[in-house]
């Protein structure tokens, strides 16, 4: 078990998952308190790393593509405050992140573990009921109904007709846009077959305006994750069983060179085993080992499992 705790938050991996618990009080953002604790499996991870800089680094996970609904509803616009599968590394602790990022990097060598896209989500949604927003209002979601309710600060178009509430049932589609410089952002669901004119989300009843004057407006993205999981299709449905596929042969080659490490040891120590295939690697990026001769000790690692 590799387990790495911080003011941002703790990640402990025990050889199947990631378990992201994170921080509290003043520092962590909203996003990342509404969202609460994460489990991500093995098998929805792409890879990892660990970024040092003079205030200590940044420990990152990557997801599959499609993995998380979180990460589906943002499209890439979290900022690295905001992202849950981001944490801070302090100063000092460089080591610990380094050994975190390897264990979890061996874990999905040993199973073979793909890093394409997915069709389908391996994480949940948020928990409901569920709240976010800001700007003109504050959107709500309790599983089965959007509930939308509006501040002093929203159009009279809006406040004129008192809270907007409509089924799930009836949503075809949930966009998320955070505020970006001067220009607004907006929480948008779409119903219908949205052939419908687009308004602007300042006059729009099933819009909230985002005004970037707050970090808890990035809340909102929360409950386009929830409402997005149970959108019909693909998108909403969980994915099975991440296929493994057997390692591949080793290549057809000389010995390597007198530098390469020597056999693997029996196949029944694993945790041998993952400290073999990190000495590979650290091998590896000093330059000791070439590529040829780090694919060959790597497959004959790999062979004993």
């Amino acid at each position: 078990m590799a387990e790495i705790i911080q003011r941002d938050g703790t990640w402990t991996f025990d050889g199947e998952s990631v378990r992201i618990v994170p921080g509290r009080g003043k520092g962590i953002h909203p996003l990342r308190e509404g969202l609460g604790e994460r489990v991500v499996p093995l098998r929805a991870l792409a890879g990892i790393s660990f970024e040092p800089d003079r205030k200590g680094g940044r420990l990152r996970l990557r997801l599959r593509d499609g993995a998380c609904p979180v990460l589906r509803a943002a499209g890439g616009r979290l900022k690295d405050a905001a992202d849950p599968y981001q944490l801070a590394v302090e100063k000092g602790r460089g080591g610990v992140a380094e050994y975190f990022a390897d264990e979890v990097r061996n874990a999905l060598l040993i199973e073979q573990v793909p890093a394409d896209a997915v069709d389908g989500f391996l994480l949940p949604g948020p928990a409901v009921p569920v709240a976010g927003g800001g700007g003109d209002g504050t959107a709500s979601f309790d599983g089965e109904t959007v509930r939308l309710t509006w501040n002093w600060k929203a159009k009279e178009v809006k406040t004129s007709g008192g809270p907007v509430s409509f089924p799930v049932s009836e949503v075809t589609g949930v966009h998320w846009v955070p505020a970006i410089g001067l220009e607004n952002g907006h929480l948008r669901f779409v119903r219908g077959d949205g052939t419908a004119p687009v308004r602007a989300a300042e006059y729009d009843l099933y819009s909230l305006d985002l005004w970037g004057l707050s970090k808890k407006e990035y809340t909102a993205v929360l409950v386009a994750a929830a409402v997005l999981v149970r959108l019909p299709g693909a998108a909403g449905r969980t994915a099975g069983p991440a296929q493994i596929t057997a390692p591949a042969a080793p290549p057809e080659a000389t010995a390597p060179a007198p530098a390469a490490p020597a056999p693997a040891p029996p196949a029944d120590d694993h945790d041998v085993l993952l400290r073999r295939l990190r000495e590979l690697g650290e091998l590896h990026r000093s330059g000791v080992l070439t590529d040829d001769e780090f694919a060959a000790a790597k497959q004959a690692v790999l062979k004993n499992l």
